[in-house]
């Protein structure tokens, strides 16, 4: 079922105006033939916030899959000059980063890291690489979203010189600048 599930996502797009740079072998382009990863990871994203809803396994399941493939149509037509990278480990998939580098301030559109593999500190190390690389670039900066109740990313994302720049009930939008 899975694999019928993935076919019938739409490609991810070829990002190939990217301005992106990192050392062989800790990324690598997305493919639909990641995606059974990917949902793996969005269910670990999802986890926390599904556990005291008291339905069936299955449907907490069913409906998860349901939100990923929803953000994943969104995500690629939304964003098709993107780049849609897997993050790895000696070839293995860790996490994945999506991330605009089209416009003039780059665009930071997911990051997240399998649970074994956060607090690691690669999340700081892959943002301040993204901060120099839009720094050299000519980019204005580099803007994300952030969920309210995401405080330890806030707290990552200030430590690190982003700003709030404005403000939803859910999210926190947020901007570095190279000036």
């Amino acid at each position: 079922m899975a694999s019928s599930k993935a076919e019938a996502l739409p490609a991810f797009p070829a990002g190939e105006s990217s301005r992106l740079s990192f050392p062989r072998g800790a990324s690598r382009r997305a493919t639909l033939a990641d995606i059974p990863f990917l949902r793996r990871l969005y269910w670990s994203f999802r986890i926390e916030e599904m556990e005291p809803v008291p339905w069936l396994q299955e449907m907490k399941r069913a409906f998860i899959d349901g939100q990923f493939a929803l953000q994943h149509r969104h995500y690629v037509s939304v964003f098709s000059n993107a780049d849609f990278l897997i993050l790895q480990d000696k070839g293995k998939p860790i996490g994945r980063l999506y991330v605009d580098t089209s416009t003039e301030r780059w665009h930071i559109i997911d990051i997240g890291f399998l649970p074994e593999w956060r607090k690691r500190g690669r999340g700081i190390a892959l943002l301040k690489a993204i901060q120099r690389q839009a720094q050299t670039s000519g980019a204005s900066g580099v803007f994300l979203h952030v969920e309210r109740r995401n405080i330890r990313a806030q707290a990552l994302y200030r430590r690190l010189q982003f700003q709030e720049v404005d403000a939803t009930d859910t999210h926190i939008g947020m901007e570095w600048s190279t000036a």
